[in-house]
């Protein structure tokens, strides 16, 4: 008996790999085709896909190939409608297009003439009178109808230059050249009105006038100065300065008018005190 069970276990062990190795070759084989059950399935799929698109394009063709009945050419408007069939394929549903009816409208033109104009109004060229009412003359122009081209204005200066202009203007009157400073100084407030010392340089050069004795010039300086740059920084002493021409040319009237002009409008300033003092000089 112990001999028979020791080739039995014998023969069970011998047998137990062989088991192993058949189960795992089985499980392999079935990984195997069910990974190509499913690329199958995918490929089915796709091609399923790409036939139900095919047959949407081929009914949609179709459709479209499909054109409305003449309409009668005595009445003015004709219905004609359209009716695609239904589109069929083997695996796959019916596909069918059935569009709203659609409405084609004929107008008739209207055999009406257009209304005529009328051209016989007659072309009356208006008078020279009536032209010069509506034509203004141009600056520079003599008025009889010759237009001259407008005056173009001179580029602007480079600002170190005009204010080296001006320094060497102010530096003339100081060495004594002073019709030439008085020159200089008043063709720069001409040419540069809206220099920031154009005030200044008029202020100068009605001194400038003043010490050449020359009043009534210095006063045209000084009025000018008074009227173009009100608000500038040399209105103060300019009006002082004119008081004093006026001093000068006898029209103490106007001297004191200038005076009381400066202590009211400038009140408690060095040049309002200037001016009391120089009111009561010249009170009788």
């Amino acid at each position: 008996m112990r001999p028979f069970l020791f080739r039995l276990f014998a023969a069970v062990a011998l047998s137990a790999p062989t088991a192993c190795a058949t189960t795992a070759a089985s499980q392999t084989e079935v990984g195997r085709l069910e990974a190509e059950v499913r690329t199958l399935r995918a490929s089915q799929a796709s091609l399923l896909e790409r036939l139900e698109r095919l047959e949407n394009r081929d009914a949609v063709s179709r459709a479209r190939s499909v054109t409305p009945a003449p309409a009668s050419a005595s009445t003015p408007a004709a219905t004609a409608s359209v009716k695609p069939e239904a589109a069929s394929s083997e695996g796959g549903d019916a596909l069918s297009l059935a569009p709203a009816e659609l409405t084609v409208v004929r107008l008739k033109p209207k055999k009406e003439p257009a209304p005529r104009i009328n051209t016989a109004v007659a072309v009356v060229e208006p008078d020279a009178d009536q032209m010069e009412m509506f034509i203004s003359p141009v600056e520079g122009s003599s008025g009889t109808g010759s237009v001259t081209p407008a005056r173009m204005e001179p580029p602007e200066k480079d600002p170190d230059i005009l204010d080296a202009e001006y320094e060497r203007a102010v530096a003339m009157l100081r060495t004594g050249n002073v019709e030439g400073g008085v020159e200089q100084l008043t063709r720069f407030a001409a040419e540069n009105p809206r220099h920031p010392r154009a005030d200044n340089a008029l202020y100068f050069a009605g001194l400038g006038q003043m010490g050449l004795k020359d009043p009534t010039g210095a006063a045209k300086t000084f009025e000018r100065l008074i009227k173009t740059y009100p608000a500038g920084d040399a209105v103060q002493d300019g009006m002082l300065r004119l008081a004093e021409c006026r001093v000068r040319l006898n029209q103490a009237v106007d001297a004191r008018a200038l005076y009381t002009r400066v202590v009211t409008q400038f009140p408690g300033t060095a040049a309002a005190t200037q001016a009391e003092q120089r009111l009561a000089a010249l009170s009788p």
